[in-house]
Formats: structure tokens, sequence, C-alpha cells
């Protein structure tokens, strides 16, 4: 069993930065991939970026591809999502989420251990 506590969002101005924190607790977190997902108010969850078990494939949705970073030490049970030059449509709650094995996927319910999320809000 993995859980999973999200920190690290704020209010933030456009065009600044921020970086999102997941820790994991349990002793098997170097065997799952994990993921990022945001949803914003009445909109569907969307996938924003995953890293592999060992963070040798990392995959962005378009949206973010250039702006975002997801790494992981798994050392400290910690996955991050380094978040630059945000715009005010990244405002959203941001979830990360663990899926057992050596794939990724942008799949929502392809992961089964999710965190409550924590609040980015990015104003203009």
């Amino acid at each position: 069993q993995v859980q999973l506590v999200e920190s690290g969002g704020r209010l933030v101005q456009a065009g600044g930065s921020l970086r999102l924190s997941c820790l994991a607790s349990g002793r098997t977190f170097s065997s799952y991939a994990m993921g990022w997902f945001r949803q914003a108010p009445g909109k569907e969850r969307e996938f924003v970026a995953a890293i592999t078990w060992s963070s040798s494939s990392t995959f962005y949705a378009d949206s973010v591809k250039g702006r975002f970073t997801i790494s992981r030490i798994n050392a400290k049970n910690t996955v991050y999502l380094q978040m630059n030059s945000l715009k005010p449509e990244d405002t959203a709650v941001y979830s990360c989420a663990a899926r057992p094995g050596r794939t990724i996927s942008t799949m929502p319910y392809e992961y089964n251990h999710w965190g409550q999320g924590t609040q980015v809000t990015v104003s203009s």
C-alpha cells in the first residue's frame, strides 16, 4: 500500500515558478511509476507528466512540455514537479498518483494510488 501527500501549491503570478512535491509512504515506492495530474473547476482530470520507477523515461502533456519537469528521488520516497513559466490556465488542483510496474501511463484509471491534491493558482 502506498499513501501519497502533495505539497507546494500556492498562489503565484503568471510567469512565475513553483515546485510541487509528493511524499510517498511505504517501502516499495521505487517499484511504482509516478504521475502528476490536474483538475480545474468544471473540467475533467488531465494528465500532466509521468516518470518511470528508474527515472529512465518521462512523458509530458503537450500543454506543459518545455515548461514543467518531473523528477523523483527514490531514496527520499519523493516525486517532484518543477513548474516554470506558469500561466493562468495552469490553475488547478494538482495530484500525484502511483502505478505499479515499470511503464508509465497518461490514463488516470491505470493509477491505483492517489494523493488528495494541492491547489495551484496562477494570477494574470
